[in-house]
């Protein structure tokens, strides 16, 4: 089965541990997010795109020993690092598949719960996506999502135009390289297609300050992602210092407002 590594954001340390701050961030929504689909002891859940497994591990608290965990994910080293944490705790119910989600073929099925985050915007075919997601589930089985519905409304108060350029050059090399940072909308419609009937959509956006917990995940994305964009030759080292000192500025202004991107969280019923 053949394995691609190459992410759009990297899977050295770093980025790990960018991303397990990012789930400490999120975690509250997602828990919520579960509890409202149905997860409990006992549930089969699988994790499209497990990334290091920080959910997966999650997801195997909440369903203890009679439950199951399937984290899928292409990157060795994500899933490496996972396994690592699994024997850490002691999570015997958590099993690993390293696949591409474009690329390979598999088949899980009977799962109650599916949970996929920020997945789909880095896809090249959606729709096949959605497939294998519904797929995955039994009759009566929820997909959670959360996916981007509007990354355009991260805006800082006051105005920035480097944080500005910034969101808008993200958007870009996302686009560039196959993805759709706004991919929500087209979701809806194929989850219909799939055999899935929404019965829950929530748009999740918030005005946070430099005080606040979540003010930590922009500030760590601006940090890697500026570099990224200098990697890729979209912008300079001077333009990425500079607008690391402009964000610098702004978190230690107490008056300073962030408006998060807007994330869509989608629950859906597999009904065929």
């Amino acid at each position: 089965m053949a394995v691609d590594d190459d992410y759009v954001l990297g899977t050295h340390d770093t980025e790990i541990a960018r991303l397990g701050l990012q789930h400490r961030v999120w975690r509250p929504h997602m828990l919520e997010a579960w509890m409202s689909a149905g997860m409990t002891s006992g549930s089969k859940v699988v994790d499209f795109g497990a990334g290091p497994g920080f959910a997966a591990l999650d997801a195997a608290e909440i369903v203890g020993p009679l439950g199951e965990v399937l984290a899928i994910d292409r990157s060795r080293d994500f899933l490496e690092y996972a396994r690592r944490e699994t024997a850490r705790r002691g999570a015997s119910r958590v099993r690993f598949l390293a696949c591409d989600l474009m690329r390979d073929d598999f088949e899980p099925s009977g799962f109650d719960i599916a949970w996929c985050r920020w997945v789909a915007s880095f896809v090249t075919d959606p729709a096949e996506l959605v497939q294998k997601i519904a797929g995955s589930l039994r009759l009566g089985g929820r997909a959670v999502l959360h996916e981007y519905e509007n990354y355009a409304t991260w805006r800082m108060i006051p105005t920035n135009h480097r944080v500005d350029e910034f969101v808008r050059e993200v958007m870009a090399s996302w686009r560039d390289s196959g993805g759709e940072p706004d991919i929500a909308a087209a979701l809806i419609p194929l989850m219909h297609e799939a055999g899935l009937r929404i019965i829950e959509l929530r748009p999740l956006i918030f005005a946070v300050r430099p005080s606040d917990y979540m003010w930590q995940w922009p500030a760590a994305f601006v940090e890697s992602n500026s570099q990224r964009l200098v990697a890729l030759g979209k912008k300079s080292e001077q333009w990425a210092r500079e607008l690391q000192s402009d964000f610098a500025v702004l978190s230690g202004n107490p008056d300073a407002v962030l408006v998060t991107p807007t994330v869509m969280q989608m629950i859906a019923e597999r009904i065929r």
